[in-house]
């Protein structure tokens, strides 16, 4: 609760909560300085990205000049693209948005001419001039690309603090955003939008501005940002690659650098809807990212936040190239964890769904670390870790495999079978344990036999050694009494 209030009481108003922040729409040559912090997007790296940011010079608007202006079905069609520049104008006014009571009117002026220009797009009622399709993404960059606030544990210092414990911050003027954001997309989606010359105007850098806004709190922003980035992914062919290195920059700065950011989410959906489409056979370079980008995605702490969408995407690959199977498993013994039995739940999930996919040949070439980490995983103390592993077993075709290589398999696991059937606490974890030594049985007497033989010998020889160790502290207590 103190955690809380602090990062209420902490909260920096972003720049477009500032109570009036007017720049006409059109070029300008004028500087802005840009606020970043640790979790969120460098900035521009040069002069002619820092004048993109703004369209303008700031200036406060004296009260009452927001008027209303006509609807589009009031006017003749030869006057409708003048109408649309002067109902753009009005929203490139900013509202302060942390007192409710102020510039009521003007607000709902501006809310109303966003909501006629999102119908007018939607509509198709008629093509927007180039000039105008330069203006309308000038406006929506003057709403939407803004400095976020500062996250919750930079704020208060408190770094260990639990991402999935921090209540979402809600952005003030979604009021007005969200219809901003409604109007870029119908204009992306829009059939009369002509990508050559939408290019123009929603480049790379509007692209790296919009990737930085997912590390935004507020999940309605990222839900609208993921579907956005979906669709211009989809219609701008000439974006791609930079899309895909851009949002590898992102796992690569949140892998190893920040272990914070929001949207992590919202990107790996977009990359499972891209993956789904790689054509076949599939290119070194998809390769190289599930290698060096998603499979280090198992690293981080906040992984139950995202491990839904990461799985989905690991899946995929497997789906589509069954031989990059054991990279998968070995990438996924390589990330597991120690001491969070959590994760290693949700690894065991994932590592059943790969194992679905997973051939003869690629299953064999990792299948004694493999087993090695689930003879551990079966003697978890935490329930949930070892019924999770003994689930395997339930999955047809991971049973298949099993019984394929039981000569190296099961002596493997023979150890932690027998283990959990004489001292695992949970009594649904040892009616599990007791059905898979029993399928073994039934699997091949012969090899089971020789196992169980080998599993005495050892504890003799364990038991032996015990007595021993016992007899020589006896023997070294006794002296030490005698002297």
């Amino acid at each position: 609760m103190f955690n809380k209030i602090i990062k209420r009481s902490h909260r920096k108003v972003a720049k477009s909560d500032v109570d009036f922040a007017y720049a006409p729409p059109g070029r300008s040559s004028a500087s802005v300085v840009v606020v970043n912090h640790a979790s969120r997007g460098g900035a521009p790296t040069n002069l002619s990205q820092q004048q993109q940011m703004t369209s303008g010079a700031a200036a406060r608007p004296p009260l009452g000049t927001i008027e209303n202006l006509p609807m589009f079905r009031d006017v003749l069609v030869l006057e409708r693209q003048n109408l649309f520049l002067r109902k753009l104008k009005i929203c490139c006014f900013q509202f302060d948005f942390s007192d409710t009571l102020k510039t009521v009117r003007e607000k709902e002026i501006k809310r109303q001419t966003l909501v006629e220009l999102v119908d007018f797009i939607q509509s198709g009622s008629g093509k927007i001039t180039e000039a105008n399709q330069e203006e309308m993404i000038q406006m929506i960059s003057l709403n939407i690309f803004r400095s976020l606030p500062p996250a919750s544990h930079e704020n208060t210092g408190l770094e260990n603090l639990d991402p999935e414990e921090e209540d979402p911050y809600f952005e003030p003027s979604w009021p007005h955003l969200q219809l901003v954001y409604e109007l870029l997309l119908r204009y992306v989606v829009s059939s009369d939008t002509d990508t050559k010359v939408a290019k123009r105007y929603i480049d790379h850098s509007f692209v790296l501005r919009l990737l930085d806004l997912f590390d935004s709190e507020d999940p309605r922003e990222r839900e609208y940002l993921k579907t956005i980035l979906h669709r211009i992914y989809g219609k701008f062919m000439v974006h791609r690659p930079f899309i895909r290195k851009a949002i590898n920059n992102i796992f690569y700065r949140f892998i190893y650098e920040t272990g914070r950011h929001n949207g992590i989410g919202e990107l790996l959906e977009i990359l499972g809807s891209i993956i789904n489409g790689f054509a076949l056979p599939m290119k070194e370079e998809h390769k190289l990212f599930l290698v060096r980008a998603l499979i280090p995605l198992h690293k981080p702490k906040p992984i139950a936040m995202y491990h839904q969408q990461l799985s989905y995407c690991i899946t995929q690959f497997v789906e589509k190239d069954y031989k990059l199977a054991d990279t998968v498993i070995m990438g996924l013994l390589k990330y597991w964890p120690v001491i969070n039995s959590q994760k290693e739940v949700l690894f065991l999930g994932e590592l059943e769904e790969v194992l679905e996919a997973t051939q003869t040949v690629e299953f064999q070439r990792c299948v004694v670390p493999l087993f090695k980490q689930i003879a551990h995983s079966l003697n978890s103390p935490h329930f949930q870790v070892a019924e999770r592993a003994l689930f395997l077993w339930n999955n047809e075709h991971i049973a298949g495999l099993i019984s394929q290589n039981r000569n190296i398999i099961l002596p493997i696991i023979f150890e932690a079978l027998e283990k959990n059937i004489q001292s695992h606490w949970n009594h649904a974890v040892h009616g599990l344990t007791v059905n898979v030594r029993k399928t073994f049985m039934e699997m091949d007497a012969e090899l089971f036999e020789e196992c169980q033989r080998q599993y005495a010998e050892r504890e003799a020889k364990s038991s032996e050694v015990e007595k021993r160790r016992e007899l020589v502290w006896q023997r070294l207590a006794a002296s030490a009494q005698g002297g």
